[in-house]
């Protein structure tokens, strides 16, 4: 069997790491493509940047992808990248994909948001939560893109936060999936299936690599949102969300899930895998809970009003431009006496005494630098 875990490593796209990835990167990417390799612009921004598509192939299944509609999500470009350049240097992957595929992708949908590290367009929109009114001209881009390319499938890929874990598995929620609901019902119909069906097909092959860390996204609809407003207009569409891998900060070993799923979805359309019990299989994948933080300090002593307490505190981390990369600022995020999260990375203060600059109770929204006891710890960290 194909280590495709392996195949992803060997392929990756070097001159692309970090979480931080803009358009530059995208076309650097692009000039070195073979000329098997179409690019176009197919629209530009609210800052009049241009929006590139990748056209390849002439096969009878249409597939259009997408990915960084959220201009901080990077992860998953990074994977698409890699699965294309496995494609520009593979000349017998490239040949069996192009003769039964004719596939779109749009690297880069939001490459203002992608500039300043914002999830929101220049003009402060969400662009998956414009799907239905379509006011900004990334959305229209990717509406005109849809209807005059006619997918068989769409792919909608995203990043999501490190918040994200699997209650069952204790785990982080490394890659997840949805098939869009196309209304309030939820039910499936032959839409929906044929999206479950290709879920279902990814979630076999992560689970050789990644075993329950693999999630199912929430499917409550929203028309507004772009995947639930592609499946109510009878087009599959799958939404691929990156999130976290132990200890994978920068998301280096993430892009190469990607990566997988992406190769995984082609080969299930294209030999048209049979599943049974297509709902039933893709309704036993667990389901994304907000449930972990990244750093929980267990066991920490405070005193209150005179009165030593035992208590858990969590930290996060926030993600900040600086000089043209991605920092993590660890902030105290909540603390109570019985804290539900998982952590990431777990610490048994061992009852130690709790103290900060502005006081002895951690605070909600204070950057992750304190004492525990003598022991100082700065960004969560301790020195």
């Amino acid at each position: 069997m194909e280590n495709n875990l392996q195949l992803a490593t060997a392929n990756l796209y070097s001159k692309c790491k970090g979480r931080y990835l803009t358009l530059e990167t995208i076309q650097t990417f692009c000039a070195g493509l073979s000329t098997k390799f179409v690019i176009e612009i197919i629209g530009n921004s609210v800052l009049n940047q241009p929006i590139v598509a990748v056209k390849f192939g002439n096969g009878p299944r249409k597939i259009l992808i997408w990915s960084q509609m959220h201009g901080n999500e990077a992860t998953s470009t990074k994977g698409l990248l890699d699965y294309l350049n496995y494609l520009n240097t593979d000349v017998n992957a490239y040949t069996t994909l192009s003769n039964q595929f004719t596939v779109v992708v749009v690297p880069l949908l939001n490459p203002d948001g992608a500039k300043q590290y914002t999830r929101e367009n220049a003009n402060g929109v969400d662009l998956n939560r414009d799907a239905f009114e379509c006011t900004q001209p990334e959305s229209i881009v990717l509406r005109n893109l849809v209807h005059q390319f006619q997918p068989d499938y769409c792919f909608n890929l995203h990043d999501q936060r490190t918040l994200f874990g699997l209650l069952e598995s204790k785990k982080p929620a490394t890659i997840s999936f949805l098939t869009a609901a196309y209304d309030e019902s939820r039910l499936f119909n032959a839409t929906r299936e044929s999206a479950a069906k290709v879920i279902v097909a990814m979630h076999q092959e992560l689970e050789r690599y990644i075993p329950g860390q693999v999630g199912r996204f929430d499917d409550s609809f929203n028309i507004n949102c772009t995947g639930d407003y592609f499946t109510s207009k009878e087009i599959p569409t799958i939404l691929f969300e990156a999130g976290h891998f132990q200890d994978d900060y920068d998301r280096e070993e993430v892009r190469k899930f990607v990566f997988i799923s992406l190769k995984t979805a082609f080969y299930c359309i294209y030999e048209n895998v049979v599943v049974n019990n297509i709902i039933e299989k893709y309704l036993d994948i667990y389901e994304n809970n907000k449930c972990f933080a990244d750093i929980i300090f267990k066991n920490v002593k405070i005193i209150e009003n005179n009165v030593e307490k035992i208590i858990n505190f969590a930290v996060n981390y926030k993600e900040v431009l600086f000089d043209n990369s991605v920092i993590f600022e660890a902030r105290i995020i909540e603390f109570d006496s019985n804290s539900c999260f998982m952590g990431h990375k777990e610490i048994d203060a061992k009852e130690k005494l709790f103290k900060a600059s502005y006081g002895g109770i951690p605070k909600v929204g204070e950057k992750a630098d304190f004492y525990l006891a003598n022991i100082e710890f700065v960004n969560g960290e301790a020195k």
